[in-house]
């Protein structure tokens, strides 16, 4: 995380830049939840209206947003795949901003208009042929419609595609927005020099999915809770019985490492059922005495409790992840005592992940916890102290400012042509 903060201390960011009369092509994260045609969780739309306004306020002549959303087939158009397509997005968006944002297929075209509206979405960029490859062509078509990137996603910031990085090498200027700096900010207040003691809760089904997350936390922080399969697994380790529970046989050993080199209290009672639904009833047993058609999916009431003290008594509180199958009516109270009690907490918190997320909107915490990060695997890849390809290539174009200064007319020209040039800016 040191490495990446360092890097992007290095970069430019939006309100350094002079925006007046000029385009800007914001790279934000959409990609947001729905059902059919309506947007389920708009959390990620509103965290784009910041650089919209910013944006607005220092006189922008037009902001373009791109975004992915799902996974469509690349080179097949929206129209034949129109669950992919962001018009539910710029519904939303319209809706918040009290007008209407055009939503823009055909922008790689030759010869493409935006037209006059003030704010615009561009179709999704997963369709578009190159984006997962970052293709200098695609992103030197992307940089063509705009005087100004701006690289405001940190949810994306862990993909090297033509959108987040690619265009960040061809743009006449590549910045970060308010999002993505105030990703890299609360990370780095959580990790840099942390109020001690430093409480990590990492949950989840599968150790194999955050062994690196827990290897790099169990160096850093004073006590690392585990919740979910992945307690499960440590469990096993731990020599205690499991019954039935999804746990990782082969990861056993790394468990028992892993609790070597860090302090992970683990559960001393836990809610368990005989069968995987969701309306399954709840039975607390302890874990020395979990039976063998026991399925383990949440912690039990003195677990809870036990945690809860020890949050209590943190200075800084990573949480990424739920601490059991919180979407279950009888397997709900685990997650919600731990989302309630880090909320109470005094501690400086941030919280990232989709499911961890959605718990903080299920059990109405959001305000108590001082910064909620928008990002998944970008999130678990920082907190690793990974330095993101999208803040890199931004650093990169910082750092050679100066060399740049001498192209920058030619490029402006391409911007309003667009034509591809032949090489990235510097």
């Amino acid at each position: 995380m040191a490495m990446m903060e360092s890097i992007a201390r290095s970069i430019a960011r939006m309100e350094q830049l002079d925006l007046a009369g000029k385009r800007v092509l914001v790279r934000a994260e959409l990609n947001v939840p729905l059902e059919g045609s309506k947007v389920v969780d708009d959390s990620r739309i509103r965290a784009t209206l910041p650089v919209l306004a910013a944006a607005s306020e220092a006189g922008a002549s037009q902001v373009l947003l791109m975004s992915h959303l799902g996974r469509p087939v690349e080179g097949l158009p929206i129209a034949e795949q129109p669950q992919f397509s962001l018009a539910p997005v710029a519904a939303r968006l319209s809706g918040l901003l009290g007008f209407e944002v055009p939503l823009l297929d055909g922008y790689l075209e030759p010869g493409f208009a935006p037209g006059t509206a003030p704010v615009c979405l561009l179709e999704n960029v997963r369709a578009n042929v190159g984006e997962k490859s970052a293709s200098d062509d695609l992103a030197a078509r992307y940089a063509a419609l705009c005087d100004v990137f701006v690289m405001d996603a940190f949810g994306t910031a862990h993909r090297a595609q033509a959108s987040t990085t690619g265009v960040a090498r061809f743009a006449a200027e590549a910045c970060a927005g308010p999002l993505l700096h105030r990703e890299i900010e609360a990370l780095g207040q959580a990790m840099r020099d942390p109020a001690r003691p430093l409480l990590a809760i990492v949950g989840g089904a599968k150790v194999s999915g955050k062994l690196e997350l827990l290897r790099a936390l169990a160096r850093l922080a004073d006590h690392v809770l585990v919740g979910g399969g992945i307690a499960n697994t440590f469990l096993r380790a731990a020599g205690h019985p499991i019954g039935s529970s999804l746990h990782e046989a082969g990861l056993v050993e790394v468990a028992r490492e892993l609790m070597e080199q860090a302090n992970i209290p683990l559960p001393v009672d836990v809610r368990v059922a005989s069968d995987f639904r969701a309306d399954a009833r709840a039975e607390v047993r302890m874990v020395e005495d979990v039976a063998a058609e026991d399925r383990i999916l949440d912690i039990g009431p003195a677990t809870e409790q036990l945690h809860a003290d020890l949050i209590a008594s943190m200075g800084t509180i990573i949480w990424n992840g739920p601490m059991g199958v919180f979407e279950f009516p009888d397997f709900a109270a685990g997650t919600r005592r731990i989302a309630v009690a880090v909320a109470e907490s005094s501690a400086f918190s941030v919280a990232g992940g989709g499911e961890t997320v959605a718990a903080i909107e299920r059990f109405d915490v959001a305000a108590g916890i001082s910064y909620i990060s928008t990002g998944g695997g970008a999130f678990l890849e920082a907190v690793q102290g990974v330095t993101l390809p999208a803040i890199a290539a931004l650093a990169e174009r910082a750092a050679n400012r100066a060399k740049f200064a001498t192209t920058k007319s030619a490029t402006i020209k391409f911007a309003t042509t667009n034509t591809p040039p032949e090489k990235p800016c510097p």
